[in-house]
């Protein structure tokens, strides 16, 4: 990893933010534990919401149930999928949030963006496809491209996935099993974005 990527990585390992000087809300719940992963040469990056307990326990980002289907979607397996030079992995909130009050993960803590993303994707400007998990993410990464709601903003992928400059986005539904039921209603997403998904995959981890 060059110098200027592996100081970045290093000062986001070190951030305790959230739980020293929270700008909103009160102090994470959980000691601080980020999970990023940066590259100089991935030219994939996975940008979903923030980690779960597990992966916060871990430290090893989608080491979890959402993490098996991610990869079946990729068509990777899971050595692929956790090789720096083939991924990068940057969650809009690089800690565990937390639960609500309904047991619920709490969203990605607004502070990471704040002080974070700019720079880690000015610092990886080799970046060719951004896969944007959840609204979050998809809210970054498309501004005011997004549509009114998640269903639609995948539904109209085709209008992120061949831009003009810049990299090419895609965006994705989380790969949760609460989100079966969503899959079901939606067969045209393994249809018609899988298979161009694992394609465009293919040629990018060659």
């Amino acid at each position: 990893m060059p110098p200027l990527l592996d100081t970045l990585s290093s000062q986001i390992k070190a951030c305790r933010i959230c739980r020293d000087a929270p700008r909103y809300g009160v102090p994470l719940p959980d000691e601080p534990n980020p999970v990023c992963v940066l590259s100089s040469t991935a030219r994939i990056v996975i940008c979903g919401q923030a980690p779960g307990i597990r992966v916060h326990n871990t430290g090893l980002p989608f080491n979890d149930p959402s993490g098996v289907r991610l990869r079946d979607w990729l068509g990777v397996d899971r050595e692929t999928f956790y090789d720096p030079d083939k991924f990068a992995i940057v969650p809009m909130g690089f800690c565990f949030p937390g639960y609500d009050a309904h047991g619920s993960d709490l969203p990605p803590r607004r502070e990471c963006r704040e002080t974070w993303h700019d720079r880690v994707f000015r610092s990886m400007p080799q970046i060719k496809l951004v896969l944007t998990i959840g609204q979050y993410a998809q809210a970054y990464h498309l501004g005011s491209r997004r549509r009114t709601n998640m269903t639609e903003t995948v539904l109209n992928w085709r209008d992120y996935f061949e831009p003009e400059s810049g990299p090419s986005i895609l965006p994705l539904p989380h790969p949760s099993w609460r989100n079966s039921s969503w899959l079901k209603k939606n067969p045209w997403f393994a249809q018609d974005v899988l298979p161009l998904l694992k394609e465009k995959v293919r040629i990018l981890t060659s």
